[in-house]
């Protein structure tokens, strides 16, 4: 007969194996077509970890993290996630089609096929409503989507956490797409006409203005360092800048860092090789050019003709495949 204090040593023991084991979380995934041998996982309190992907794009990880959303990235190409302790999530998605592929199993999917959906959602509303003429059009899709919003988030069996944030991001995220639409319709209203100028500090040194570059087209990326949706555009940007080189073309990135950050823009165009004319605007959100054209949100991209006009006031953006299709029919 075994001692009773056995008994309680490998009860206990049973017991710790369980409790560790919700101190963790397991993320498994399967990436077809996948752009890096590593993905990335970035979060709250400077969370950063990578995981190596085998040969046959699959990857399985165990670890301890916050509960809130991360960011998922597999190179430039990124989805957000909720993560928490418990959770054995299991991801599949193509690379060639990311945001559209991508789906979960187990524990956690169901906030996380949440996330993926509404992100769907949001891409669909931009394409198809964000710039529509007719405004009862607008506001009918508008209403539409908030109703869509509501019905995810109200799902029984959704984390309480999850669905408080969720609710409240899309809120703001309403007032946000009002304050968009506005600039968007206005930026429809300058295409065809003279483009609002601009004279900043070049990285080369001295300065550069529009009328520099009169006889090209020219085409304008406003970003800044802070912004991750901008960082992730830049490798699309300089594959563009490099197959397009010799063409009758410039590409112009316009920084609206504070200048307290002067230094941080200086050293991440030398990082990151940085191709293209990079300047610096004069007043970040409050520089003269930035509101001419009613910027409210980054990355924001301009096409100009070699006269000078407005071609496209809120252009494509490097990553999408029309801005080579723009570009080749304006240069053959």
């Amino acid at each position: 007969m075994k001692n009773k204090y056995q008994f309680i040593g490998i009860s206990l023991s049973i017991i710790f194996m369980s409790l560790s084991s919700l101190a963790q979380m397991t993320f498994t995934a399967k990436i077809d077509n996948r752009v890096s041998d590593t993905i990335t996982l970035r979060g709250p309190q400077k969370f950063v970890k990578k995981i190596a992907i085998n040969q046959k794009g699959i990857f399985t990880d165990t670890f301890e993290v916050a509960t809130g959303f991360y960011q998922f990235f597999d190179g430039s190409e990124y989805t957000q996630l909720y993560l928490k302790n418990g959770y054995d999530l299991v991801m599949t998605l193509n690379a060639k089609e990311f945001d559209e592929s991508i789906s979960y199993q187990g524990n956690g999917s169901l906030e996380n096929n949440v996330l993926a959906k509404k992100a769907l959602d949001d891409e669909q509303f931009e394409l198809l409503h964000f710039t529509v003429d007719d405004e009862a059009a607008f506001e009918k899709a508008f209403e539409a989507k908030k109703a869509s919003d509501a019905k995810l988030f109200n799902e029984a069996q959704l984390d309480e956490n999850f669905r408080t944030v969720m609710t409240k991001r899309a809120n703001q995220e309403y007032g946000m797409i009002k304050q968009m639409r506005a600039s968007a319709m206005a930026a429809k209203k300058m295409v065809g006409k003279p483009s609002p100028a601009f004279s900043y500090e070049n990285h080369k040194g001295g300065t550069s203005s529009l009328s520099d570059y009169k006889g090209k087209y020219v085409y304008i990326d406003v970003w800044a360092t802070w912004c991750g949706p901008c960082l992730a555009e830049i490798p699309h940007l300089k594959k563009v800048e490099a197959d397009y080189h010799d063409k009758n073309v410039v590409f112009i990135s316009i920084s609206i860092d504070a200048k307290k950050d002067y230094e941080k823009w200086k050293n991440m165009v030398n990082q990151k090789e940085l191709g293209g004319v990079q300047l610096f605007a004069d007043n970040d959100w409050n520089s003269q050019f930035v509101k001419d054209y009613g910027i409210q949100g980054i990355p924001r991209f301009i096409l100009i003709d070699p006269s000078g006009n407005v071609l496209e006031a809120d252009a494509s953006r490097p990553s999408n495949p029309d801005l080579r299709k723009k570009l080749d029919a304006l240069l053959k």
